[in-house]
């Protein structure tokens, strides 16, 4: 069965976006190398004038999303062993070792919240794992669901051209990638570096590692003092 994507929302017309152009709509259109659904959270509403939301206990401001509207939702669709998935700025980190356990698997199943958030109960009661794509806070889930939709969806072999392209990309082995050139030679009184051009593939090599502990070193620290960790423990 092909890796499937299913998204509870209040705004199923909010997909498929960008998950439905290039490579990536490629794919799920013309290929069926994955696919993509969405349950409208709003038909699940039991409440005659069809609220979704109440006001937090405790009182505060805003709205959260009711529990059992959110149940009502999931429960309308076939786990399939697939992981669930709350996008929440307080959730952890989204990290492409993660990405990479979830693309394993027959696919993900991703709430969208909205207003204040969700009722924490049934969060727990159906064990939703919170994911954040950065220390950020959007209006709704949606857009970040469909980070972490694409973000599995390019691993599924058979969506990218060149698989080999994936072993240099960006933390793959704890670095950031190295910086990219292309013709024209010349752009503005930049020069692409001669190394590049040199047709010395060990060189070539040589220079695009030192370029990623550069990167990385000097952007992410975080993941530099990773890197150094994991390394001293290799013995490297």
């Amino acid at each position: 069965m092909a890796f499937t994507a299913t998204v509870l929302t209040m705004f199923p017309e909010a997909f498929p976006g960008p998950l439905g152009v290039s490579l990536i709509g490629t794919a799920w259109r013309e290929q069926d190398l994955w696919r993509l659904e969405t349950v409208d959270i709003r038909a699940f509403s039991k409440d005659k004038r069809g609220f979704l939301d109440d006001t937090p206990a405790g009182g505060g401001p805003g709205q959260v999303l009711k529990a059992d509207v959110v149940a009502g939702a999931l429960d309308s669709v076939d786990r399939a062993g697939r992981p669930l998935l709350y996008m929440s700025a307080r959730g952890r980190p989204l990290t492409q070792a993660r990405v990479k356990e979830w693309a394993k698997a027959p696919g993900v199943i991703v709430l969208c919240g909205r207003f204040e958030g969700v009722d924490q109960r049934v969060l727990d009661a159906r064990g939703f794992e919170e994911v954040s794509v950065g220390d950020a806070v959007l209006a709704g889930g949606e857009a970040a669901a469909m980070v972490v939709i694409e973000a599995c969806v390019r691993l599924i072999p058979g969506v990218l051209g060149q698989q080999a392209s994936l072993s240099e990309e960006s933390f793959e082995d704890g670095l950031l990638e190295h910086p990219q050139y292309t013709r024209p030679r010349e752009f503005e009184g930049l020069s692409i570096p001669e190394i590049l051009l040199s047709g010395d593939h060990a060189k070539i090599a040589a220079w695009r590692q030192a370029k990623r502990r550069d990167v990385t070193r000097e952007r992410r620290p975080d993941l530099w003092s990773q890197f150094l960790a994991n390394q001293q423990a290799k013995g490297d």
